[in-house]
C-alpha cells in the first residue's frame, strides 16, 4: 500500500521550473510548506518583490502530510501558557491564533479545498481534572470553552474541552489554489551563501531579506535552534467504511490518537514518538482499528514530522540578534496549519513596517529556560558521544534504525535517510555518507 497522503492521493499541484542563471529580489522566502507559500501570498498583494525556492516542490513534505486541522486549541496548552508566560502573553497566542483560524475562514470563501466548519475537542480518558483547568484558563484569557463527553468517539472519557467554529480542510486543493500565479522556483536547493547572496546550484540569487520556512532551520551558528527543536514522528491511517466524529478530537496525552473525518474515511491518528526512537506507529494504530473499527478498511497510510518547541510557542520573527534582516518561521509543534498562518501574517507585516501586536510572543529571542531545553541537551550530547554508528551529516549524532518506515533517523534534530543514505527529511542537507557539511551564513 502507498505511503501517500489522502491529500497527495486526491490532488496533484502546479509544476513551477527551477531556477536557471542568477537572479535578484527584495525578500527571498525558502521553503514551500503552508507557512511559505501563505509568505509569499501576503507579500504579493502587498506588492513586495519576493521569490520563493523550494529544494523539492510545494507541498511535499510536512504540509501533504498534516490531517489539516485548522484550530486555536493546542492541546491543553492554555494552563501551561498561564504558569510559563502568564496572563497577558497567553491571551495574545489565544487572539493570534483565533485570528489565523479567522483568515483561513476568510480565505477559503473563494477555494474549492473541501473547507467545513468544525468543533476541536482536546479529550482525556482519565483525568477530568486536566479539562476542566484548561476550560477555566480559555474563560479566564476571554475565550469560550466547550465542554463535552465526548461520546462520538470509540473509547470512553471522563471528558473534552473544546472551541467552537474552527475547521478542516483540503490543504493542497488550497496550496493549488494560492500558488498558482506565485514567483515560484522548485528543485532550487540553496546549498549555501555569501553575504546576501543565495547559492544554488544552477544560480545565485542576490537579496535584501530572507525568510527561512524550511520547518527546521537550517543555520547552527546563530539562534541556537539546534538547542530550542526537536523533531516529532506521527502516524495516520485513513480508514473507510467507518462512520467518522462529527468533530476534531485530539488525546491530551501525547501517547493518545486523533480523530477527524474527511468525507467517507476516518482519519486515524498516533502511535508516534520522538524521532529516533521507537514507537506504535502504523501498528498501533491498526490494533486500535481492529479492536474499534472491526469493519474497516485502511484506503492510505502516512507519517507526518513535527518540530516541536521548548515552551509549546512557534518561533516566529527575526532569526537571531546578530543576523540582520533575516526571519524565521519554525516550532510548529503538531498545528502547522493554524501556526502556518499566524507566522505568515506575522512575518508580512513585520516585513512591510506594519506593527503586529503578537510580535513578542512569538518572538525567537525570548528566554530558552525550560525543562524541554535540558532533554534535548542531554538527548544530543549522549548521541553524539557514542564511541561508533552511522552518523548524520548535521551535527554527527549517531543514527537509528526505523523498522516501522526502513529509514535511519537522527534523534537529536531529526534528520532522516532512506536505507541507502538519500535524505528524506533536514535539517541535514545532504545524503550519507556526506564528506563535507555546508556550513551556512
Amino acid at each position: 500500500m502507498d505511503t501517500k497522503s489522502i491529500w497527495q492521493m486526491t490532488e496533484g499541484l502546479p509544476h513551477f521550473a527551477p531556477l536557471k542563471g542568477n537572479a535578484k529580489t527584495d525578500v527571498l522566502i525558502i521553503g514551500g510548506g503552508m507557512a511559505g507559500i501563505l509568505c509569499a501570498h501576503f507579500l504579493k498583494e502587498r506588492g513586495v518583490d519576493y521569490m520563493l525556492v523550494e529544494k523539492d516542490t510545494i507541498g511535499s513534505h510536512t504540509t501533504g502530510n498534516t490531517t489539516a486541522k485548522i484550530t486555536a486549541q493546542h492541546g491543553l496548552i492554555y494552563q501551561k501558557l498561564l504558569g510559563t508566560v502568564g496572563v497577558e502573553r497567553a491571551r495574545q497566542y489565544l487572539e493570534a491564533n483565533q485570528e489565523a483560524v479567522g483568515k483561513y475562514f476568510k480565505l477559503c470563501e473563494g477555494i474549492d479545498c473541501d473547507f467545513s466548519e468544525k468543533d476541536n475537542y482536546v479529550y482525556s480518558l482519565g483525568n477530568r481534572g486536566k479539562i476542566e483547568a484548561e476550560a477555566r484558563a480559555i474563560e479566564k484569557l476571554g475565550g469560550r470553552a466547550l465542554l463535552s463527553g465526548a461520546k462520538e468517539l470509540p473509547v470512553k472519557t471522563v471528558g473534552a474541552v473544546g472551541f467552537a467554529h474552527q475547521a478542516q480542510f483540503h490543504p493542497l486543493k488550497f496550496i493549488r489554489a494560492l500558488a498558482g500565479d506565485l514567483n515560484i522556483f522548485e528543485h532550487t536547493f540553496v546549498k549555501g551563501f555569501l553575504g546576501k547572496t543565495a547559492v544554488t546550484k544552477n544560480g545565485k540569487i542576490a537579496f535584501c531579506r530572507l525568510v527561512v520556512a524550511t520547518h527546521f532551520p537550517m543555520d547552527n551558528k546563530h539562534g541556537l535552534y539546534f538547542m530550542k527543536l526537536y523533531q516529532h514522528r506521527s502516524y495516520v491511517l485513513a480508514l473507510a467504511d467507518v462512520k467518522a466524529p462529527q468533530a476534531m478530537y485530539v488525546d491530551e496525552e501525547k501517547t493518545g490518537f486523533s480523530f477527524r473525518g474527511y468525507g467517507d474515511f476516518l482519519l486515524l491518528g498516533g502511535g508516534g514518538h520522538r524521532t529516533g526512537k521507537q514507537g506504535g506507529a502504523w501498528q498501533e494504530l491498526r490494533r486500535f482499528s481492529r479492536r474499534h473499527y472491526p469493519q474497516s478498511r485502511e484506503v492510505a497510510h502516512w507519517a507526518a514530522q513535527d518540530c516541536m518547541p521548548l515552551d509549546g510557542i512557534p518561533y516566529i520573527g527575526k532569526y537571531s540578534r546578530n543576523m540582520a534582516d533575516c526571519y524565521v518561521a519554525t516550532g510548529f509543534g503538531k498545528w502547522g496549519m493554524t501556526s502556518s498562518m499566524a507566522g505568515a501574517m506575522l512575518l508580512a507585516d513585520m516585513l512591510t513596517g506594519r506593527r503586529n501586536p503578537y510580535a513578542d510572543v512569538f518572538a525567537p529571542s525570548r528566554g530558552m529556560l525550560h525543562p524541554q531545553l535540558f532533554v534535548n541537551t542531554v538527548e544530543t550530547l549522549g548521541n553524539f558521544l557514542i564511541p561508533s554508528g552511522r552518523r548524520c551529516p548535521h551535527l554527527g549524532c549517531v543514527l537509528k534504525w526505523n523498522k516501522a518506515e526502513h529509514s535511519w533517523d537522527c534523534p537529536c534534530h531529526g534528520s532522516r535517510f532512506s536505507g541507502d543514505g538519500r535524505l528524506l527529511d533536514g535539517p541535514a542537507n545532504g545524503g550519507i555518507p556526506q564528506k563535507k557539511v555546508l556550513k551556512y551564513f
